[in-house]
């Protein structure tokens, strides 16, 4: 798979979980989980509950995301 076939959207932080971990909203009402990309893990941005966050899905599992950018 490459980085071209990640589906984006956004979503808003609903919850924090242990090891960067969070429950993300999108649009429709799913709740899906998501990590911390590297690049945010490395230069120690801190995601909390209300953020709106830039998420990458796989096609394969809709269930999971990682978190690319946090918007203020």
């Amino acid at each position: 798979m490459s980085k071209d076939d990640v589906i984006e959207t956004e979503g808003v932080v609903v919850e924090a979980m242990p090891g960067a971990t969070f429950k993300v909203k999108i649009a429709g009402g799913h709740i899906i989980t998501a990590y911390l990309s590297g690049k945010l893990w490395k230069n120690f941005i801190r995601v909390y509950e209300g953020d709106t966050v830039k998420l990458e899905i796989s096609p394969y599992d809709l269930t999971r995301g990682r978190i690319i950018w946090r918007s203020k």
